[in-house]
């Protein structure tokens, strides 16, 4: 992978945080108070459209973007400048409601209601299909706004999906890194173990509480391959931005865990890592807590 360096006309510190307007529009008072409190408070630079699908789109193929022109035209004018998210880790209820394939299964094959956030399947084409879809809209309208700094890809990934698009992608996955020999697959997983040897790729499913749940191998390679399905939904996701947008770096947050300041387990970020323009971390620091003792750092 050849890396480019990108060089931005920010000749200053960033500093500023995730900025969520679009959930009070409707209060434009509110709106001047927080360009006010920008100035004072000399914050610079805002994460914009992070959970924004709703309103970008709040009916399939129905575009509400005029909001977000005057975010960008007035943070602008004021002086800052805007990280754009694409709004992949929180889609709208009509959507959940229309296609219910993109909701995720949990490890106990149980189908997600709608609600939360980053409860999608990674594997589904329509969900690849819809984000790839506002994405390519977004960097239409705002890859030569002035405003625009970097793009930040979605939020947060994390979470699996055992759905059976998930399991076939999964099976796919194991044949290709055991040169499709399911007996290569069995030795490596010492699948003689309790009788757990497979006769066939069809037997093979994700770890569950309620199944197989015992084989190391499989917990591992199960891991790894929800690694590469993530990254092969960002790289799904960035197709427009990268087309459209070429000079504009990309990120991506990753997570560290909260209190013992360790990688996020969910995913292999050194991994994920080659596969962004810059590499962000959301810090979640747990100060003046009552469960756990003072720790002096050295």
């Amino acid at each position: 992978m050849v890396r480019k360096t990108y060089v931005t006309d920010a000749k200053y510190f960033l500093h500023g945080g995730d900025y969520n307007p679009d959930q009070w529009l409707d209060r434009k008072d509110i709106l001047a108070d927080d360009l006010k409190f920008m100035k004072m408070t000399r914050t610079n630079t805002f994460s914009v459209g992070i959970f924004s699908w709703s309103m970008l789109e709040p009916e399939e193929g129905v575009y509400n973007f005029e909001w977000l022109d005057e975010i960008f035209d007035n943070i602008y004018k004021n002086g800052g400048r805007i990280i754009l998210a694409t709004p992949s880790g929180a889609r709208p209820a009509w959507m959940s409601q229309k296609y219910p394939e993109i909701l995720r299964v949990n490890e106990y094959r149980m189908k997600q209601l709608h609600g939360g956030r980053h409860n999608h399947c990674f594997t589904s084409k329509i969900y690849r299909e819809k984000t790839q879809n506002i994405n390519r809209l977004l960097a239409e309208r705002y890859g030569k706004h002035p405003a625009l700094l970097m793009w930040h890809v979605s939020n947060e990934y994390s979470g699996e999906c055992h759905c059976e698009n998930c399991q076939n992608a999964f099976r796919e996955w194991l044949k290709k890194k055991y040169n499709n020999d399911l007996k290569a697959l069995n030795d490596a997983w010492w699948t003689a173990f309790w009788s757990h040897t497979y006769t066939d790729w069809s037997q093979i499913e994700s770890p569950s509480p309620i199944g197989e749940n015992s084989i190391h191998g499989l917990k591992l390679d199960w891991k790894r391959f929800v690694t590469d399905q993530t990254i092969s939904f960002f790289e799904n996701e960035i197709v427009p931005l990268r087309e459209i947008t070429p000079h504009v770096p990309i990120t991506t947050n990753f997570m560290a865990d909260t209190y013992d300041l360790i990688p996020f387990q969910g995913l292999d970020y050194s991994k994920f890592a080659k596969h962004v323009d810059v590499v962000s971390w959301d810090a979640y620091p747990a100060w003046h807590n009552d469960w756990e003792p003072l720790r002096i750092w050295p």
